[in-house]
């Protein structure tokens, strides 16, 4: 029922894949020369991690993604959990007939998955927060400094 256009976008995947592999081949010969250029001007006691950058706070380059990701994970999870367990304590009621069921069924899933997978991205950012507010007390720049 569908054949029209099955073929275009057949057609357009796989152009686009084609561009997608010669673009990184591109990028890839780019950076390089762009490597080479700047190796002469650089010190090699940067590379080494020799060379000390005052002022320079760990927090700064760390990302909290892996944190915000399992904080929503386990939210997710939790929400699954207990929309499962509301719906087996429930099941006598969800007894009627099969359409408002799976709607009711669908709608506590849905909502159990949405609400603690938030709960689980607010705890993230709570923690990151706190760790950012206990960084800026210890960090040393900050101790001769006022604002």
């Amino acid at each position: 029922m569908m054949d029209f256009i099955m073929v275009p976008i057949v057609v357009g995947i796989c152009i686009a894949g084609v561009y997608g592999l010669f673009e990184l081949f591109v990028r890839r010969k780019e950076r390089l020369a762009l490597i080479e250029k700047l190796s002469d001007k650089i010190d090699s006691k940067i590379i080494e991690g020799k060379l000390s950058m005052p002022g320079y706070n760990f927090m700064k380059g760390f990302s909290f993604s892996a944190l915000k990701a399992g904080c929503l994970l386990a939210g997710i999870g939790l929400g699954l959990l207990v929309a499962f367990i509301v719906i087996a304590c429930s099941y006598n009621y969800l007894m009627g007939e099969d359409y408002i069921r799976n709607e009711l069924v669908g709608s506590v899933y849905g909502a159990s998955v949405l609400l603690f997978g938030g709960i689980g991205l607010i705890i993230a950012f709570v923690i990151e927060l706190k760790m950012n507010n206990k960084e800026e007390k210890k960090s040393p720049d900050n101790q001769g400094k006022e604002e």
